[in-house]
Formats: structure tokens, C-alpha cells, sequence
């Protein structure tokens, strides 16, 4: 499981290091993709599969379907940890999440998430306004 928080700089070669307690877990290679809110989603291996034939089984025939699928996959690479602890962020990913400088890289259960400093700090501030009113909605999923 992926919990905690860490600020890590991105540099001009679009490398970031991964935090030694999320390496552990996501393995020497994993999948990086667009996320949800403008951040990157990572992902282990074993976790991609699954989530992989999950997306599979959606119905081709439903336009939403497809733009998910289009949006999560075509975005995806696989990263592979250098001997410091980076991957590499292809542009266009780096651009989807305007990661430039200042990197919050979040733990959230069984993925990793790469968000831009200044992107992190309003998702943060907004969602912690109505932490409350959150978790009340979610009180139907037994959390």
C-alpha cells in the first residue's frame, strides 16, 4: 500500500526521483499514465494488469467507455527506475500535469501520484474544505 507524501524537484530532462518507499513497492519498472485532476497515476505492474482487464471488459459501444480508455491508455509508458532512484516523465505527461520544477509524488493506496507543487497545494486546500461533506457522501461504500 502507497500512503505518505514527498516534494522531489522534476529537472529540465523531465527526471523525478521516486521516493525509496514507493520504489520498494512499484518494482525497477512500472506504468505511468495521465491521472485524474491533472496529475500522473503510477502504477505496479501487477496493479496495471488489473486495472487493464477492468477497462477491457467496458462496452466498446459506449462512447464514454472509449474516451476513458483512449485518454488512460494512450498516455501510458513504462518507467524504469535509474540507479538514483528517477524515471524519466515524457513530455507530454509532464505537460498534461504542468510538472516544471516542484513535485508533490503522494502515496494513495495501491498507486502512486505525481502532481505540480502549486496544482497539489489547491486540490489539497479545496478538498480539505469539504473533507466533511466528502466523507459524508461516501458513508454508502462503508468507509
Amino acid at each position: 500500500m502507497f500512503m505518505g507524501e514527498y516534494q522531489h524537484n522534476i529537472d529540465a530532462k523531465g527526471r523525478i526521483i521516486v521516493p525509496s518507499k514507493f520504489r520498494d513497492e512499484l518494482g525497477e519498472n512500472f506504468v505511468v499514465t495521465r491521472g485524474l485532476d491533472k496529475c500522473l497515476f503510477a502504477y505496479p505492474i501487477d496493479e496495471w494488469k488489473i486495472l487493464e482487464d477492468k477497462l477491457k471488459k467496458l462496452p466498446l459501444t459506449k462512447k464514454d467507455a472509449r474516451a476513458f480508455t483512449r485518454f488512460f491508455f494512450s498516455g501510458a509508458v513504462e518507467c524504469e527506475v535509474d540507479k538514483q532512484g528517477r524515471i524519466n516523465i515524457p513530455q507530454p505527461l509532464r505537460k498534461y500535469a504542468a510538472l516544471d520544477k516542484e513535485c508533490a509524488v503522494i502515496g494513495v493506496s495501491n498507486r502512486v501520484e505525481f502532481w505540480a507543487n502549486e496544482n497539489w497545494d489547491d486540490y489539497f486546500s479545496d478538498s480539505e474544505d469539504s473533507f466533511a461533506e466528502i466523507a459524508e457522501n461516501l458513508m454508502d461504500f462503508d468507509i
